[in-house]
This record gives C-alpha cells, sequence and structure tokens, in this order.
C-alpha cells in the first residue's frame, strides 16, 4: 500500500497526516507554526513529513491553507494569516521533502474530503461551507473542485449579504461571512445580551458577568443545555447561513450542502434552522427538489485527508 502526506498549515498550527487510498488517517503530528517566517514555515513542513513517512512509501504530498493558490496550485498569492505573498511553495516544498507537490485551498481541500470519504461521496455535486472564526467554503461540481478562472473560486463567505452592511476582515460591507460566521454569533450575541441581560442570566454567568467575554462555545454549550437565549442566537446564525446558502443554490444548484467547522459541532441547533431559512428563501421553491444539508463527518482533519487525496490524484 501506498500513502500520500496532508498538511494543513495554520497560523497558529501546521498539522500534517499520512493517509492511505481509503482516505484513513494512518499518522498524524502537529507542530506550532513560524507563521511569520516562510523559509521556516517549508522546513517545519519538512520535518513534520519526514517525521511521518519513516520508511513507508509515498507517493506525494498536499498542503493546504487558508489563501488564494493560483491556478496552478503551486504559488499562495496571499495568505491572511501567514507571511506567504506571491509564495512559490510547490518549488519550494518539492526542493526540501524531493516528492511531488500539491497546494491547494484549506477550504478547498475539506469540500474534496467530505465528497470523496466524508458527507457528501454518494453525490455528484457538492456546496461546502465551513463556519468557524470566518466562513471558508468549496464547491465540486460534476465530480469536480471548483477553482475558477484564476483559481480563487469557491470563496463564498464573501458573498454580499447586506449592502453597507458590516465590515468584513475582506474590506468589503455586507458579507456572508460579517453575519454567519463563529465571530457573527459572538458578536450578535454580545449585542442582544447587552440589550437584555435579564434573558442572557446563562450566558453572563459563564462570561464572569462580563458581556465582551461571551465567545462562540459558550453559546453553542448552553443552548447544549437547554438555555433558550443562546438557541436563540444559533437559530439567528442558522438563518443568516440558510439565506447565503439560498442564493449559493440559484447559482451552484448543489445536491447537497455539508456544514463543518468549530460551530458546526452545535449539530442541530443549527442544522435545523439552516434548513428552515434555506427553505424560506430559495428560488423556485415548492417546485424543486430540496437538497440536503448535513454535517461535515471528517472534522478537522477534512483538509488533510482532501489535500492528501487531491495529491494522489495530481
Amino acid at each position: 500500500m501506498t500513502y500520500t502526506v496532508g498538511v494543513d498549515v495554520g497560523g497558529t498550527k501546521i498539522a500534517a497526516g499520512l493517509v492511505d487510498e481509503h482516505g484513513d488517517l494512518v499518522a498524524r503530528d502537529r507542530t506550532e507554526s513560524p507563521a511569520t517566517d516562510p523559509a521556516e514555515i517549508v522546513r517545519t513542513i519538512g520535518t513534520l513529513v519526514r517525521s511521518l513517512v519513516g520508511s513507508r512509501e509515498v507517493e506525494a504530498v498536499g498542503v493546504c491553507a487558508a489563501g488564494f493558490v493560483d491556478k496552478q496550485r503551486a504559488t499562495v498569492v496571499f495568505a491572511p494569516n501567514l507571511a506567504w505573498r506571491d509564495e512559490p511553495l510547490k518549488e519550494r516544498l518539492q526542493k526540501e521533502l524531493d516528492l511531488p507537490v500539491i497546494v491547494e485551498n484549506d477550504a478547498n481541500a475539506a469540500a474534496w474530503g467530505e465528497f470523496t470519504f466524508g458527507a457528501g461521496e454518494d453525490v455528484d455535486d457538492l456546496l461546502l461551507l465551513t463556519i468557524g472564526t470566518g466562513v471558508g467554503g468549496g464547491v465540486v461540481i460534476d465530480g469536480e473542485l471548483v477553482r475558477g478562472g484564476f483559481g480563487f473560486g469557491g470563496e463564498v463567505g464573501h458573498i454580499q449579504m447586506v449592502p453597507g452592511g458590516v465590515l468584513c476582515g475582506c474590506g468589503n460591507l455586507g458579507c456572508l461571512e460579517s453575519y454567519g460566521s463563529g465571530n457573527a454569533l459572538a458578536r450578535m450575541t454580545r449585542e442582544h445580551a447587552a440589550q437584555a441581560p435579564g434573558r442572557a442570566e446563562d450566558l453572563l454567568e459563564r462570561a464572569g458577568g462580563d458581556v465582551a467575554l461571551i465567545t462562540g462555545p459558550m453559546i453553542t454549550e448552553a443552548a447544549q443545555a437547554g438555555d433558550p437565549f443562546a438557541i436563540e442566537r444559533l437559530a439567528e446564525l442558522g438563518d443568516w447561513i440558510g439565506q447565503g446558502v439560498a442564493t449559493l443554490t440559484a447559482v451552484l444548484d448543489p445536491n447537497v450542502v455539508v456544514i463543518g467547522g468549530g460551530v458546526s459541532e452545535a449539530g442541530e441547533l443549527l442544522l435545523g434552522p439552516i434548513r428552515t431559512s434555506f427553505e424560506n428563501h430559495v428560488t423556485v421553491r415548492g417546485h424543486r427538489p430540496m437538497l440536503e444539508v448535513r454535517q461535515a463527518q471528517l472534522g478537522n482533519a477534512g483538509g488533510m485527508v482532501g489535500v492528501a487525496d487531491l495529491a494522489r490524484r495530481r
């Protein structure tokens, strides 16, 4: 049996996994990310990969990160959490590792992982939204990962939801990420708690009485414990996401929408409102097949598994 290695590079950590042809993680490791030093990132990836490979036969290495990757899947044009600006990552890693390397956006890699081995392996068309600090996304149509004319496709978190709305980290106003992300959940919950502290007693207690210390995980934990205020906040988030999915569906028409990322751990408390909102906003509602909204199955390993498989298929 031969293997490929998937590497997920973030601003705080680098995770790597040895993956077989069935998408199973045979071994995995992680280390701190030297995010401000491009040369050190390459050396760190090399050390991680070599420690995983050992004496095994490895075909190729796939590397994914949040950011914009060129059409040739070789150069990271821009990475918001790393010091990569027009970074020729494929060339440098191939010299470091003496193995074939492919480079991919992390959400694209996660979408491919879910399509091939996870929540979407029974369909041909899939839309993935990763709901975490921001909103990432990946699209598979007719069994092919959609990368776009310049390689920057799939950035679904930056469709405009509210003209002139909340400032997004991308610099535009009113993006889906500004209303449907983990950061948005925390922001909106703090606003509601400040306006009606009596309804937010459970959350305020969890936050030590300080509205500013309310976090997304706190909200999910409170909702799972049955707190009505927290449940409403997840429903509000789900409503925004569902509207975004309806807009994207008008263009992409996927069979399945997969919801991943840390906030997806809320399960049906988030997925249920997404489905309801989607059904209320999708075009030609009542006269079209309804897609399925599913929770991601691969968790935080999705990017590693997906990019390892893309390396195998290079």
